[in-house]
């Protein structure tokens, strides 16, 4: 009885979903961002990524049972809800179902990570890092890309039984090392800790190098081996953003496989925030160029601010998107970008929707941030909204807002 329930929920939630996709807008802003990625000006683009605080959100409630169906509902009434914000965020038809990996024991690097919670409610961890001697690099698994094909058949399947009438059920087949264990940064400070990693540069720089090394040859074998075996497809787009070019073919859900040059990647080094361009690119860049640049289109970055690391990026060959966080210098970043790549800004959402929600000061910020960013292919993205003080619509008032003042800089 619970499970049909479930999918009855799943099954109305589609339905709503599918006519979503089916609006003219649609169409509309795909164009707008394959342009705006291929740096063919636009309009400045939007974007609210409002997940943080679903809690929030009654739209984002979830209502079955089965962590299976859950997991897909809460796609869907993120999606249903992404609409309501009337931002420039493409909805396409189709749900995905990611597949079953097999992994080394403790995790894809066979350790497995720790954290110390804090004793207070919603405090911050402290790593426990299962590498605490460098000598210990040697204990690493050698990570493969391994499928477990009986466990993904029979997850999709359970999908297209519930929803496959309603929407094209896609899969997702590429490897696990991707993301944020395919950008080195996250892993080596997961396996040494951050401060520690930091001492290393300095104290041991050589087995350091060695542990990035590792990583980028088992990232890299992973790949390569998903390519091998047809399992990248036009689902795998990734760049922080709509994932449209140009150059690149749209995402699809068909399963039609293609080599990793006809896709994006997206890749950052938010760990290495706080140390300097010299150390972030010899430590973390210089291993993932490797990884990156067999991939059709780079974006770059995502909290870390890159103020003074963007001379440093233009060795990427084919890094097309960097992002200007919070914490980053706007103008500079400007003088340095200039219409060479896509200026991805993200403000600061305790100024934009939550600390309060003041509209004079919101379009003070951005139309500030556009005067700095005149002549840039400029696109906004609000995330980690970590709270709206209990006010959703502050998220919709806040589109409305910005796209009141970026109209003015088409």
């Amino acid at each position: 009885m619970r499970a049909i329930n479930d999918i009855r929920i799943l099954r109305d939630l589609a339905k709503k979903y599918a006519e979503i996709c089916d609006k003219d807008i649609q169409a509309e802003r795909r164009d707008l961002w394959r342009k705006h990625n291929s740096l063919v000006r636009t309009r400045p683009l939007i974007y609210a990524r409002c997940f943080a605080a679903r809690s929030e959100l009654p739209d984002l409630r979830l209502q079955c049972q089965d962590p299976f169906f859950r997991g897909h509902e809460d796609f869907l009434r993120q999606m249903i809800f992404q609409d309501t914000l009337d931002d420039d965020y493409v909805m396409e038809p189709w749900i995905t179902q990611r597949a079953s990996y097999v992994l080394p024991d403790g995790g894809p690097w066979g350790f497995r990570y720790e954290h110390i919670p804090s004793p207070e409610p919603r405090g911050a961890w402290k790593f426990d890092p299962p590498i605490k001697d460098l000598q210990d690099v040697a204990k690493l698994a050698q990570p493969h890309h391994v499928i477990d094909e009986e466990a993904t058949a029979r997850n999709v399947a359970r999908l297209r039984d519930a929803v496959g009438d309603i929407l094209e059920v896609g899969v997702d087949r590429a490897p696990f090392d991707r993301v944020w264990h395919g950008d080195i940064s996250y892993d080596l400070a997961q396996l040494r800790g951050l401060e520690q990693v930091m001492w290393d540069m300095v104290d041991d720089p050589e087995r350091l190098h060695r542990l990035a090394g590792h990583l980028r040859d088992g990232i890299l074998r992973t790949h390569e081996e998903a390519e091998a075996a047809g399992d990248w497809r036009l689902c795998n787009h990734e760049n922080q953003a709509m994932p449209y070019a140009l150059e690149l073919s749209d995402p699809r859900a068909d399963g039609r496989s293609v080599p990793r040059d006809r896709l994006w990647v997206f890749a950052a080094a938010q760990e290495m925030a706080q140390v300097s361009p010299q150390m972030h690119e010899e430590f973390v860049l210089d291993y993932q160029l490797p990884i990156i640049e067999k991939f059709g289109l780079v974006a770059y970055g995502c909290c870390e601010d890159l103020t003074h690391k963007i001379d440093m990026l233009r060795k990427v060959p084919n890094l097309r998107r960097i992002a200007v966080t919070p914490a980053a210098d706007v103008a500079r970043c400007a003088e340095q970008i200039q219409d060479d790549y896509v200026f991805s800004w993200r403000p600061n959402p305790a100024q934009m929707v939550c600390c309060g929600f003041e509209p004079d000061r919101v379009r003070r910020i951005v139309r500030d941030a556009m005067d700095a960013s005149r002549g840039c292919h400029v696109d906004i993205t609000l995330k980690d909204i970590e709270t709206v003080q209990g006010e959703p619509e502050r998220l919709r008032k806040w589109v409305q807002i910005v796209r009141d003042v970026t109209d003015n800089y088409a």
